[in-house]
């Protein structure tokens, strides 16, 4: 009895976690490197797949919440989320984005997608 409600328990949380990675991946732009939204990019650095990630054949989006100053740099990322793998280049390629000069500061949301070629 106490087997079954283990392998019960086993069963919902992988079907759990199956939802939630499928609700990822729906909502995921399929559409290039990196997705954001607010202030057009002037200059946009695209992140080097990591080799070790490239090796493993990790793939998989990294997210970061930026804070873009008025004179278009980028001021502070924080992760959102992202395989601890891809997240160095991701932030490395982000911090060197340059943005339209605006009035005031924005925080945006960026989206880098990585897979294995």
């Amino acid at each position: 009895m106490q087997v079954m409600r283990k392998w019960r328990v086993v069963v919902i949380c992988f079907l759990s976690t199956l939802a939630l990675i499928s609700a990822f991946v729906i909502a995921t732009p399929k559409n290039g490197m990196a997705q954001e939204s607010g202030r057009k990019v002037k200059t946009r650095i695209n992140p080097s797949y990591p080799e070790l990630a490239r090796r493993s054949r990790i793939s998989g989006t990294v997210k970061f919440q930026a804070v873009i100053a008025p004179s278009g740099q980028v001021r502070t990322t924080k992760l959102i989320g992202g395989h601890p793998l891809l997240v160095g280049a991701a932030e490395e390629a982000l911090k060197r984005w340059k943005y339209e000069p605006s009035s005031e500061e924005t925080t945006i949301v960026v989206e880098f997608n990585f897979a294995p070629s």
